[in-house]
């Protein structure tokens, strides 16, 4: 039997950029430190009754559409450096919104692979705390677009200080 390899998600990056031009995928990307899981962007499709009168045993279905509500907690180390990136790019994704400006979202694997989404940040909240464990909080984006494989290459830009 044939067997691919499995990707590990081990150097993967996440990150963002604001559109410089409106509805333009940006090709480089500000890196969200911290980030230790992601959602799942592979939401079932919800499947609609076709069923009519002629069916005796079994109801019959087609595939509608997908429902990403559920797609936007990213698990994250509550850092100093991690409390301002995330600042800095809900402030610059509300900016962008007033010039019809998208936000972008990358998940680029050690591999390559790389998926790309537009979505809307939320500020980030008061982190969960319990004893002894690291400080962690979810950090929200509503999916604004379909999440997509892209061939484009995304360059990542990392924070430099903290």
């Amino acid at each position: 039997m044939v067997r691919g390899i499995p990707i590990s998600s081990a150097g993967a990056k996440f990150g963002y950029a604001v559109e410089t031009v409106a509805g333009t995928m940006p090709k480089t990307a500000l890196l969200i430190p911290d980030i230790k899981s992601g959602p799942d962007l592979n939401p079932q499709p919800e499947m609609l009754d076709t069923s009519d009168l002629s069916c005796t045993e079994v109801k019959t279905f087609t595939p509608g559409l997908k429902d990403l509500s559920s797609a936007s907690t990213y698990k994250a180390n509550f850092t100093t450096l991690l409390k301002k990136e995330w600042a800095k790019m809900v402030a610059a994704s509300e900016a962008a919104e007033k010039d019809d400006k998208a936000t972008w979202f990358f998940i680029k694997l050690k591999n390559g692979d790389t998926a790309a989404y537009t979505g809307k940040p939320s500020a980030l909240g008061i982190p969960t705390l319990e004893v002894n464990s690291v400080v962690e909080i979810d950090c929200y984006i509503a999916p604004t677009g379909e999440p997509k494989w892209i061939d484009d290459s995304i360059t990542f830009t990392e924070p430099t200080d903290e």
